[in-house]
């Protein structure tokens, strides 16, 4: 008998122009429709509140406890790219996604609806295993103009996500928006099996070596340290205003859920700091460019705060704020994907657990502020946290530059 093919090949680098360009391009559409998941529920919780009689501080455990089950999907799940075959690996995903999905749209109680929730958040995870994997199509020249490409996608489906959600509830109900994503899994999942090229990691260790090797990156690895703790803290911001916002719109300025759907669609206007943040990465600016989105971070969430009476200062703290937490990632994630070439995925898995760690404590601290000291509090603690974020940057920029100084 003649001997079996070999697998092919990682495909690295090695996809013409032409296809990378449309490879591109499928996998910012994936990463946003699939992140999308979990944010559904964040301009929906008034009336999931009203459908299970249950209180507007307890609704905000589903974002919670969403953002929770992904931060363990991205340790269970995520390093699974440094070991499985990456294409196969996100095809089956998405469609223990969609499965997730239909329980959630077909909850009959609140119990069952936050179980759900967690499960939906844990396999979303498919969008960070397609950011790994696209990382490795990418040339070198050009890593951080790709990640913002990608990201960008992600962004907008994050974004959209509430206007999506928001406008299918206004025309079918909360639970529709669960039901028809779970349609549009399946066919993403056809779709990618189709169009994207196979890549075998070279990893060929047991799967709780992989795990316990993440340890070994954290301690490994001060960058990826820094910068998964500021990001978490850009991201607990993020979460602050956009969990609370949905009950400040309808409260104060009476917005129905085609208003909170259109306001939600103003931030998509941050999608543009991706590509910018990624031409800027790769030209080297990604050190003060940090800086910068940090200190734009806490401006917005203080505009928030200050500008409450108005729709307009409100939208644009929401772009400001997006479009400071989406550079900073961008940056974040050019400078780490570059420290291990052969632990990207597992390198992702503690930057974007501590993110969304960070997001979650964020969601359910605002849930808490916005029942005992309202708007207010809510806007200024989130505002603390970007300033948290400076402090750390401050510190090791100095000892940079101090060590550049000396050698």
């Amino acid at each position: 008998m003649p001997a079996a093919p070999a697998p092919a090949p990682a495909s690295d680098g090695t996809l013409s122009p032409a296809r990378l360009r449309r490879v591109v391009l499928l996998l910012a559409f994936a990463c946003g429709v699939t992140v999308a998941n979990i944010y559904y529920a964040q301009p929906l919780l008034s009336p999931i509140a009203s459908t299970f009689g249950v209180s507007a501080g307890s609704t905000a455990l589903v974002v919670t406890l969403t953002q929770l089950g992904y931060a363990l999907g991205l340790v269970l799940l995520l390093p699974l790219g440094d070991l499985l075959e990456n294409r196969a690996l996100a095809s089956r995903t998405l469609l223990v996604t969609a499965a997730a999905l239909v329980a959630a749209g077909l909850s009959p109680y609140f119990g069952v609806f936050l179980a759900a929730s967690v499960l939906v958040g844990t396999v979303s995870v498919v969008a960070q295993i397609l950011v790994a994997f696209g990382v490795h199509l990418a040339p070198e020249r050009e890593r951080g103009k790709f990640v913002g490409t990608v990201m960008s996608g992600l962004l907008l489906g994050i974004l959209l996500a509430r206007t999506v959600s928001s406008l299918v509830a206004a025309a079918w109900g909360w639970r529709a928006i669960y039901l028809i994503s779970a349609v549009l899994m399946v066919a993403l999942s056809v779709l990618l099996v189709r169009m994207l090229p196979e890549r075998r990691p070279v990893h060929s260790g047991s799967y709780p070596k992989l795990l316990l090797s993440l340890g070994h990156l954290v301690r490994e690895e001060p960058a990826l340290r820094r910068r998964a703790v500021i990001q978490a803290l850009m991201f607990g911001a993020f979460s602050c205003f956009w969990t609370s916002v949905a009950f400040e719109l309808i409260t104060r300025h009476h917005l129905g859920q085609v208003g909170i759907g259109a306001f939600a669609l103003v931030g998509a206007a941050g999608a543009a700091a991706a590509p910018l943040a990624g031409r800027l990465s790769d030209r080297g600016h990604a050190r003060i460019g940090s800086g910068l989105a940090l200190v734009l971070a806490a401006g917005a969430l203080v505009l928030a705060c200050l500008g409450a009476g108005s729709l307009i200062l409100l939208a644009l703290a929401g772009v400001l704020l997006d479009f400071a937490v989406q550079s900073h990632q961008v940056f974040s994630q050019r400078e780490i994907f570059g420290l291990r070439a052969d632990a990207r995925a597992r390198v992702n898995t503690v930057f974007m657990g501590s993110v969304f760690l960070g997001g979650a404590a964020g969601s359910g601290i605002a849930g808490i502020l916005h029942d005992g000291y309202g708007w207010t509090g809510v806007t200024l603690f989130g505002a603390a946290l970007p300033v948290a974020g400076l402090a750390v940057w401050t510190v090791s920029t100095l000892r940079q530059r101090r060590t550049e100084a000396a050698s």
